[in-house]
């Protein structure tokens, strides 16, 4: 049975430099025979987290609304590859909201100690791809940092990112052949690698080694 490789988009446009690149990891995955699904998550409703903690005695979140489609697909997938921007060195809103209502997966983990799968752990694996505006790479730092703790929540095990700076304009990406390369190297190698993941997630970091100034300092990028 083809492993399930689920690709989720958190960028606000279509075919932005993120979602290019998850659509890359994806081809790279359904190359390697794995069934694969594109998620846009502006298709969705997804609403912020209200901080009513009913999740802390149910494990489950009681705001119903299209978060819950997501979450479904989540659970069903064997691998993930999650693609995001950085705004202000961080994921993106959308991104934002959907890894935050998963606290009820926190919840039911940690506080509830109730196994994610009843019949057993999985073997689970995420991808991080990332895209920022800025030459910095610092700015890459809170998404590691999101991506641990959200993915632990999930019982994934975090085995890759691929990080992309100074990119901004939309498609702009496609003009890098490493970058689109490098995606469908690290989506093929998502399903085929067999072996125990890695204690921490390898880096793969496609940078503007050229000597170009930063158009107003941008701190976003897509």
């Amino acid at each position: 049975m083809p492993l399930n490789v689920l690709g989720i988009s958190a960028s606000p446009r279509r075919l932005g430099n993120s979602d290019l690149l998850l659509r890359e990891a994806l081809a790279g995955a359904d190359s390697a025979g794995a069934a694969t699904e594109h998620v846009f998550l502006t298709d969705f409703s997804i609403a912020p987290c209200v901080e009513c903690n009913a999740c802390s005695r149910t494990g489950v979140c009681r705001v119903r609304d299209g978060y819950h489609q997501v979450l479904d697909k989540i659970l069903a997938a064997d691998r993930i590859v999650f693609a995001t921007p950085v705004f202000f060195m961080a994921v993106s809103s959308q991104a934002k909201m959907l890894i935050d209502r998963c606290q009820c997966l926190w919840a039911g983990k940690y506080l509830l100690k109730k196994p994610l799968y009843p019949e057993g752990p999985r073997d689970r694996r995420a991808l991080v791809i990332a895209v920022g505006g800025s030459r910095s790479v610092q700015m890459f730092d809170s998404i590691r940092l999101t991506m641990k703790y959200w993915l632990d929540a999930l019982d994934v095990a975090y085995v890759a990112n691929l990080f992309v700076n100074h990119v901004d304009g939309a498609g702009e990406v496609a003009k890098s052949p490493q970058a689109l390369a490098e995606a469908r190297r690290l989506g093929r190698s998502l399903v085929t690698d067999s072996g125990a993941p890695p204690r921490k997630p390898a880096d793969v970091m496609i940078l503007d080694t050229e000597n170009r100034p930063t158009i107003g300092g941008r701190i976003h990028g897509d």
